[in-house]
């Protein structure tokens, strides 16, 4: 039996460890946190600020099996992550397992090799509690405001919300960015761009060195170039250079994957994890771009080898982050002759870091930049054309070039042809083109981590965790927007005439992009109004720098807690009593047929508009607003069209034909069958030859692919992917199977498969009390409605045998589950209808209605 265990955190890290470590190790995985704050409940003395940890049902077989693996080992290696995060998970691991402070040591790595490992092994340390403290004050503090915020969302805006300390704030800097954009008011300019012909005929393309602000200006300075002789006023050639960019962090990493390979933040972070685990490359969290010495000989010797002397530069680059701490290495690769790797969606990103890290010590790029100037001396302003030639390449040899969404999109300097001063040139043509001012842009994933790093808020592993919540909340999407059109002028100088046409241009299309919806808009909008201190970037920012403080020994944990609880539950209480409901209420206007309020906000079952308000004689009239429409935007003759769905057709084979809009958009409904229309259709746009068009592709999507003993088989795709469905029963198929291209022996086998399955599903069913014992993935266990429950073991501490709950009687089965759940069979007394609250004037957008006296 090995004398030493080695405990880490992820199964794929222990296979890699293992290989490293000789027959007196064994390593086994803990599979993350082993225990946390209990699930149901707050689980913390606010008195004391305590913390009650459970160990996960999911998790209880798993620490049996570690403190047996305990009992037998001389030694045991705590070696999960070297971050706060790794160091809670090696502590809890010491509680629970209640290991021996003799016989436990504590080991960090930045990487997963031999040398690494094993020097880790040669220089063990104890648990530094400070970074313990760290994570828990973290956690708890997250803990008491998620408990404490939430329940006030429920009561003030609507049931099933969540706030949360990082994550509120990442909602408001994504709501403040749309309301910059909605606020925006373009301003239009004409830029002139002139295309220039020396003696020999080649081109030269230059820009107006101002531009006009009024369509009357640009005209007139056309007008005099069209008279103009120009020439070459100046040529200046200046040197210059790139420098390469520092080593990965994670924050770095996750804006150039999504730049370069199109990977959001959590697709990263995945990969990165696995690319990690597997030894390819250094620890993946960290806000350090300092690189090992060992590293930088390494990447020197690569350099050397495959570009040569000239491309060498060592250098250390320094964090400037004051707030970077813990990992003390960017994130690089582990061995720099390894160049790629064999999975492909690993290579992609290996190949980013490894590529990055080896340009950080290369030689800067010489480049050699050429402006010529334009014009004559009787014209003012000149034009100028711009260009560039790398002298030598550098570090771009590695990396290249990218340009970033913040460079201008037509700034496309070229190659220019060589001229002298006092060069006479002709126009090809001169052209004035309208161009407006544009609002700033809408957050990626990437660019509002970048934003919360910039701002202090959050560490590199939470920004991927924060970015999934806000999605996951639903509080942000990245639904498409549709591009608006607009007029633009257009004015081209050639040939000494001078044409105007008047053009169509498309604007603000956007995708992929981070965009609040309503709920999201609702709820920032009330939390900054109650709780400004919580979302604000600053207090958000200290907290942060109070874990620090926390992480290097210099606070107590439980005091900064109670400093933040004592000023925070007052104010909880206070909004909890006093404050207004918030449903985004907007009146639009009135509608002209009934003079009646129409107004829009956020209603049970999502965003809608209304026609008439609750103390009305006449109930109020209701309709859902479209998936591209938002209710601080949406205007009143939009609202009033949704009154007109849904709207009936003429009947299909007899059956009705409804064109409506539900929970998950538009749709027409033949019969009981619901068909989706397609994205960004409209759904007013649909009359009677769209619906039999819409209703012909369901049936031919609907029709029988094949039989099977008689009857039809169909296939389609939903949720979980493509399936086939027989009677009532639908099967999922395998990505072995072409789904495209089945044969019926392939569905003979899907269905056979499938009915045995159910034939042997259940081992014990009493329908009536909608109670059954059935095989499940993981061995049998009791289902009750949809509840499930694990069967317990026998007397003899043993398994039950499926002969054995083949057996079990009724009553047996009714205590196995009261036992896991003492409220299962308690009748749920029925509620009194609510009482009817006072019926509540409508608020406009800004200013609320006065209270009647």
């Amino acid at each position: 039996m090995p004398k030493n265990l080695v405990i880490v955190e992820s199964p794929a890290k222990a296979k890699t460890i293992q290989k490293y470590l000789g027959k007196d190790f064994e390593v086994k995985s803990s599979f993350g946190h082993i225990r946390d704050l209990p699930k149901k409940g707050m689980g913390i003395d606010l008195e004391t600020f305590t913390p009650d940890y459970e160990v996960s049902p999911d998790k209880k077989k798993l620490v049996t099996e570690l403190k047996a693996a305990v009992k037998k080992a001389e030694t045991v290696w705590l070696a999960s992550d070297e971050d706060r995060e790794g160091e809670a998970i090696a502590w809890h691991l010491a509680q629970e397992l209640k290991l021996d402070t003799e016989k436990t040591r504590r080991i960090v790595f930045h990487e997963i090799t031999k040398n690494a490992i094993l020097k880790a092994i040669e220089n063990p340390r104890t648990i530094d509690q400070n970074l313990v403290n760290a994570q828990q004050a973290r956690r708890v503090l997250d803990r008491i405001v998620g408990f404490e915020m939430s329940p006030v969302l429920w009561k003030k805006v609507k049931t099933g919300l969540s706030a949360g300390r990082v994550q509120s704030v990442a909602v408001r800097l994504v709501v403040e960015r749309e309301l910059e954009i909605r606020n925006f008011q373009p301003k239009s300019s004409f830029r002139l761009d002139g295309l220039f012909l020396n003696d020999k005929k080649q081109e030269i393309a230059a820009r107006l060195k101002k531009d006009f602000n009024e369509e009357a200006e640009a005209e007139q300075f056309l007008n005099q170039c069209s008279s103009t002789d120009f020439e070459v006023l100046n040529v200046e050639t200046r040197p210059g250079t790139r420098s390469p960019s520092a080593p990965f962090t994670t924050s770095t990493m996750q804006q150039e994957a999504s730049n370069r390979l199109g990977y959001g933040v959590t697709a990263t972070m995945r990969v990165a994890q696995r690319l990690y685990e597997e030894g390819y490359i250094t620890y993946m969290r960290t806000d350090s771009v300092n690189l090992s010495q060992e590293a930088i000989n390494g990447a020197k010797n690569q350099i050397l080898s495959e570009f040569g002397e000239a491309y060498s530069n060592p250098r250390k680059y320094t964090t400037k982050s004051s707030s970077a701490q813990e990992a003390h290495e960017a994130i690089r690769p582990t061995d720099f002759s390894v160049k790629s790797i064999g999975d492909a969606q690993l290579n992609k990103l290996y190949q980013l870091i490894y590529k990055r890290t080896l340009a950080s010590q290369m030689t800067n790029a010489r480049i050699e930049k050429t402006v010529i100037e334009i014009g004559d001396n009787k014209l003012n302003p000149h034009f100028e054309a711009q260009g560039e030639v790398i002298v030598f390449d550098g570090f771009l040899k590695a990396y290249g070039v990218v340009k970033t969404e913040d460079e201008d999109e037509d700034n496309n300097e070229k190659l220019l042809p060589k001229v002298t001063v006092g060069e006479k040139l002709d126009y090809r043509k001169i052209t004035a083109s309208e161009k407006f001012s544009r609002p700033p842009a809408r957050y990626t994933e990437a660019g509002l981590v970048k934003k919360l790093e910039e701002l202090g808020i959050g560490r590199p592993s939470t920004y991927a965790p924060t970015i999934q919540t806000i999605q996951n909340r639903e509080y942000v999407d990245k639904r498409e927007i549709t591009a608006q059109e607009r007029e633009v002028m257009k004015m081209v100088l050639q040939k000494k005439e001078l044409k105007k046409e008047v053009l169509t241009e498309k604007y603000g299309a956007d995708k992929n992009k981070f965009v609040p919806t309503d709920i999201g808009e609702v709820v920032n909008e009330f939390l900054t109004e109650n709780f400004a201190e919580i979302l604000d970037y600053g207090f958000t920012a200290k907290v942060e720098q109070d874990f620090d403080h926390i992480a290097s020994g210099d606070e107590k944990w439980k005091q900064v807690l109670q400093g933040f609880y004592n000023e925070f539950h007052p104010r909880i209480a206070d909004v909890e009593e006093n404050a207004d409901r918030a449903t985004g209420e907007r009146i639009l206007g009135k509608d002209p047929k009934t003079g009646k309020n129409v107004l829009t906000r956020i209603g049970r079952f999502g965003p809608m508009v209304q026609i008439g308000e609750q103390d009305d004689e006449e109930k109020p009239v209701f309709a859902s607003l479209m998936p591209n429409q938002n209710i601080a935007t949406i205007t009143l003759e939009e609202a009033l069209e949704l009154f007109k769905i849904p709207f009936d057709l003429q009947e299909v084979e007899g059956k009705t034909v409804t064109v409506g809009v539900g929970r998950f958009g538009p749709y027409v409904k033949w019969g009981e069958t619901f068909i989706s229309l397609a994205k960004g259709e409209d759904p007013l746009s649909v009359d009677q030859e769209r619906a039999e068009e819409i209703i012909r592709e369901k049936k031919i999507a609907d029709a029988p692919v094949a039989t099977f003993k008689g009857e039809p088989v169909t296939k389609g795709t939903g949720r979980f992917g493509p399936f086939i469905k027989y009677q009532s029963l639908f099967i999922n198929v395998p990505k072995k199977y072409d789904f495209n291209n089945l044969s019926q022996s392939d569905i003979n086998e899907l269905i056979e498969a499938k009915l045995e399955k159910e034939a042997n599903r259940y081992i014990r069913q009493w329908e009536d009390e909608k109670i059954s014992i059935e095989n499940g993935r993981w061995g049998p266990f009791i289902k009750f409605g949809k509840k499930m429950f694990k069967i317990p073991k026998t007397k003899s501490d043993e398994k039950y045998t499926a002969e054995q709950l083949a057996d079990v009687s009724l009553e047996e089965v009714k205590k196995w589950i009261t036992a896991q759940d003492k409220d299962a069979f308690k009748t749920k007394a029925k509620k009194a209808p609510a009482k009817k609250a006072p019926a509540k004037k409508t608020t406009t957008a800004k200013k609320a209605a006065p209270k009647k006296k």
